[in-house]
Formats: structure tokens, sequence, C-alpha cells
């Protein structure tokens, strides 16, 4: 069994940075894909970043903003978030696929609220 529990959201002034971190226990295997999502009120659950061995990946939202890494050792995938914009407020989640089964695990959220 896969949990993953993020940490680092918060009240942030616009401009502003956070990181995000989640940290996985369980059987992880660094050839799976782990990311993170975020959702607003009222709106469906998308695509922050992803990275793999293969690739890494950005919401055209974020790019040149964010930056997604991964410490393999640790288990742990982390959320650099700069030049935050109140359009980032939402909850964030922790993603982890299995590619061979297709099953996938998410975390609690993370709450990340950019304002004035």
């Amino acid at each position: 069994q896969v949990q993953l529990v993020e940490s680092g959201g918060g009240l942030v002034q616009p401009g502003g940075s956070l990181r995000l971190s989640c940290a996985a226990s369980g059987t992880i295997f660094s050839i799976n894909p782990m990311g993170w999502y975020r959702q607003a009120p009222g709106k469906e659950r998308d695509l922050v970043a992803i990275t793999s061995i293969y690739s890494t990946n950005y919401a055209d939202s974020v790019k040149g903003r964010f930056t997604i890494s991964r410490d393999n050792a640790k288990n742990t995938v982390y959320l650099q978030m700069n030049s935050l914009k109140p359009e980032d407020t939402a909850v964030y989640y922790c993603n982890y696929y299995v590619t061979s089964s297709r099953r996938q695990y998410w975390g609690q959220g993370t709450q990340v609220t950019v304002s004035s």
C-alpha cells in the first residue's frame, strides 16, 4: 500500500513563493511517475506538473514559474512555486501512478492561497 503525505501549503501574497513536499511510503519505484495536481473551488482537478525517469511536463499556466523535482532516495517529490498569482489558489494534491497496473494514489491535499 502506498501513502502520500503533502506539506508546505499556506497563505502567500501575490508574487511570493512556496515549496510543497510530498513524502511517499510503501512500495515506490522511480520508474513510476509522480506529480502534482490542483483543484480550485467549483473546478475540476487539473495536472500542474509531473515527472518520471523519462520526462517532466508542466501545465502551460505554470511553465517558467513552478519547478517539480524528485528525490528517489527519500521517495519525495517537491513543487517549488514562484511568482504566485491569485489564480494559483487551490488545493494541491500529490499523485503517484503505477504504470504496470494503471493504479494511482493520492495524498490528502494541501491548501495554497494566494492573496493580499
